[in-house]
């Protein structure tokens, strides 16, 4: 009786379950109008009008903006930076990190010390700016991806969730033969998939919604990202300009249906993929956070 009584939903309960699901709907209708007038045809679309389901179904506006070279090339540019960047990000900081968990390793309080002077002191957008020039890498993909290569941030956590590895195990690689190497891809990597997964969604994510960095160090418009070619779509302030920014003025379709079947493309893959990972992405909030 007593079980029953403890599991028996309140007046409270259904209140709040009712202004929850009130406030996820609220947080939904704004993806639910984007993607329904990206997929309203562009001959009876009426500018200024709210709809949640499309007055007549059509990918005319996704084919037009997938069919633009000037969105391919934008598709391109953000998948091989976040591919290389992800990839290079996990590299960097997994191995630093582990380095930095050895209290063998020389000078390595003066190496944490640098690494969480960062967190508190930053250069600043125009010495960073210099840095890069100096470099020869303006105008690169390699200028988004070499200034985003180790968040001191995310080292620190992955560096904290490494030292909760037991020692053991280590030790034991290295009786059996196991050198250094051996021991972090065979021993320390399998055990820190849920920190891969979730630090390959982070890394991702900001690789993907990369905008500031290639405002700034990227002058040509063959190599603009996703997030700066809707930033050009979105701006511009009439339907011909829309279309030159994908390249193509002979064809004029009503430029809300193509600004926002651009963002919906541009958004698609993380939502995709996220889902996946979303067990890795909540473990990776607490990474670190508890040892023991």
């Amino acid at each position: 009786m007593s079980a029953a009584t403890g599991n028996k939903m309140t007046a409270f309960d259904y209140v709040n379950y009712l202004l929850l699901l009130a406030f996820s709907l609220l947080c939904l209708f704004p993806f639910f109008y984007v993607i329904s007038v990206s997929l309203t045809d562009p001959g009876v679309y009426k500018p200024f009008t709210f709809t949640l389901i499309p007055a007549k179904f059509s990918l005319r506006s996704y084919e037009y903006i997938l069919g633009s070279i000037n969105f391919r090339n934008a598709l391109y540019s953000t998948v091989y930076i976040t591919v290389i960047g992800t990839l290079l990000n996990l590299v960097f900081t997994f191995t630093m990190a582990y380095g930095l968990t050895k209290k063998e390793l020389p000078h390595r309080n003066l190496i944490m010390a640098s690494v969480i002077f960062t967190l508190v002191f930053n250069a600043g957008i125009v010495p960073n700016f210099l840095l890069v020039k100096s470099l020869g890498l303006l105008n690169s993909y390699w200028a988004l991806i070499w200034s985003a290569m180790i968040n001191s941030f995310n080292l620190i956590v992955v560096k904290s969730f490494l030292q909760t590895l037991p020692e053991e195990l280590e030790d034991a690689a290295k009786i059996d033969g196991c050198n250094d190497l051996g021991v972090f891809f065979k021993i320390v990597l399998p055990l820190s998939l849920p920190a891969v997964a979730a630090f390959t969604l982070f890394f991702a994510v900001t690789h993907w919604n990369t905008y500031f960095n290639a405002l700034i160090y990227l002058s040509d418009a063959k190599k603009w990202t996703l997030q700066l070619l809707v930033k050009s779509l979105i701006m511009d302030a009439n339907a011909n300009s829309v279309q030159g920014s994908l390249g193509d003025a002979d064809q004029i379709l009503p430029q809300e249906t193509i600004r926002l079947a651009a963002v919906v493309v541009a958004m698609l893959p993380i939502l995709v993929v996220y889902p996946f990972l979303q067990k890795y992405f909540a473990k990776g909030v607490l990474l670190g956070s508890v040892k023991g």
